[in-house]
């Protein structure tokens, strides 16, 4: 089965793209997620007159639970004299296979909760917030947003107290003591729109995913670029195709047993936000980012608008799927070597899950 969390509501398809269920309808899902260890769906929805709204079901979706939504403590301040509140759930994670009762919870303004309950309550990740490079506005802040956001959690599969979390903008984090302490991790990043390219904080990952079976390797779709690291991210090596179209974009998919193999959509730049001479692929490497090669059979070549937002592509074996801004939504079941429309009339389509 495949969730679209769409601006107008969460869309439950099957495999070959039929419609079999709209929950949520005409209210924005601003994050969807399945937690592989209790068969649980999990829904960040963006009321406009109520807030941010977190629910979650373990029927697929034929009852729904609202949880209390994560709160800052009292007192707690973006920066001196304005206090934080909650303005978007963007990403969530399990704790790990030791971990059953936590969850991870990134939002908008940069802030990490977690829950060691299953998610009945969530706690802010004081460690994180109170980090120093927050309090430096040239570090910290907004892409595209009013704040930063952390919209990846990436938990090491050989020890779930060792956590990478992406922050637009100020970049990689990592933590080996389970959201005790947390350091930079963006040596060989670049951020281009700073007077210091090379900074240690100041970055602007658009995705980030590690490989399962090979966890020392971690892809990033960069709004610098496409980066890749070896060696759990002491160096991120930069693997964009500088004579191709394997550069700016959001959307990201590796594959969980070989670690060369990645997808990207790319995207023309940051200030016209539409797919290179209006023609939709999917650039595709075999050979770590060596080489990338366009994938278009299938996909629209003339006067296309659409943009794939970073939670916006998915994969799950040989199985690809991707939603767009325009609410368009293609699927590949042979790796990406081709693809097919499945949807034409969905809402803006903001996140993708294969459950």
């Amino acid at each position: 089965m495949i969730l679209f969390g769409t601006s107008k509501g969460l869309v439950l398809c099957d495999e070959v793209g039929n419609i079999q269920e709209v929950f949520f309808s005409g209210f924005p899902v601003s994050m969807v997620y399945e937690d592989p260890r209790h068969n649980t769906w999990w829904a960040g929805i963006s009321h406009r007159h109520w807030g941010q709204k977190l629910y979650c079901t373990q029927d697929q979706g034929k009852n729904w639970t609202q949880i209390p939504t994560p709160k800052f403590p009292p007192n707690t301040e973006i920066k001196p004299g304005k206090p934080a509140s909650l303005k978007q759930i963007w990403c969530m994670s399990h704790g790990g296979p030791d971990k059953n009762d936590r969850i991870w919870l990134g939002t908008e303004p940069g802030a990490l909760f977690v829950s060691n309950n299953r998610g009945t309550s969530f706690e802010l990740v004081e460690s994180l917030w109170d980090h120093p490079s927050r309090s430096k506005e040239t570090q910290w802040f907004g892409a595209g947003k009013d704040h930063p956001f952390i919209h990846t959690i990436e938990v090491d599969p050989r020890n779930s107290d060792h956590v990478y979390i992406a922050v637009s903008c100020a970049g990689v984090f990592e933590t080996w003591d389970g959201g005790g302490s947390w350091n930079p991790k963006n040596n060989g990043l670049i951020a281009a729109y700073l007077p210091n390219p090379g900074v240690e904080v100041g970055h602007d990952p658009h995705s980030m995913k590690i490989c399962q079976s090979h966890p020392n390797t971690i892809w990033q779709q960069n709004h610098c670029g496409i980066f890749r690291t070896k060696d759990g991210g002491v160096l991120w090596e930069n693997v964009t195709d500088e004579e191709g179209l394997a550069d700016y974009g959001f959307g990201l998919c590796i594959d969980a047993h070989d670690p060369n193999i990645a997808w990207v959509i790319p995207a023309d730049s940051d200030e016209s936000r539409v797919p290179p001479n209006l023609a939709l692929c999917v650039c595709k490497t075999t050979d770590g980012g060596k080489t990338w090669e366009p994938k278009r059979k299938g996909l629209p070549q003339d006067y296309c608008y659409d943009i794939v937002f970073r939670q916006s592509f998915a994969n799950k074996g040989d199985l690809l799927v991707f939603g767009t801004t325009s609410g368009n939504v293609y699927l590949s079941h042979d790796t990406g070597e081709s693809w097919k429309g499945i949807h034409t009339n969905l809402a803006r389509v903001e996140s993708v899950i294969i459950t």
